[in-house]
């Protein structure tokens, strides 16, 4: 059974900088990618970045493009979020998530096989 469990969430003022990590286990194969969405009280989950497992590839939405980082740990199963220069509209509940198999679309969470329980991030002005 796959578990991904986050980490690394809190609250910090604006400008400021966060790391979150997602440590998997019960993968039986590499997952195709794994992502980070989250979603804000009221409003939809969106997706944040994305990476490929076997290529690194890359992907991030508009809004945080330049201030966060995606990375994976592919020995240690862990997938990482550098968030930097925070803004509170980056407050969220913050998820990770895993896809088995084929292409990875940040823009459809229904596709993603795996979930994580979240972890808070609050930024204050």
């Amino acid at each position: 059974q796959v578990q991904l469990v986050e980490s690394g969430g809190g609250s910090v003022q604006a400008g400021g900088s966060l790391r979150l990590s997602c440590a998997a286990s019960g993968y039986t194969s590499n997952p195709s990618c794994t992502a980070w969405f989250r979603q804000a009280p009221g409003k939809e989950r969106e997706g944040v970045a994305r990476i490929y497992t076997n290529s690194g590839n890359t992907y991030y939405a508009d809004s945080v493009k330049g201030r966060f980082t995606i990375s994976q740990d592919n020995a240690k199963n862990t997938l990482y979020l550098q968030m930097n220069s925070l803004k509170p509209e980056d407050t969220a509940m913050y998820y990770c998530a895993a896809k088995k198999y084929g292409g990875c679309s940040l823009f459809d969470p229904g596709q993603w096989n795996y979930w994580g329980q979240g972890t808070q991030v609050t930024v204050s002005s």
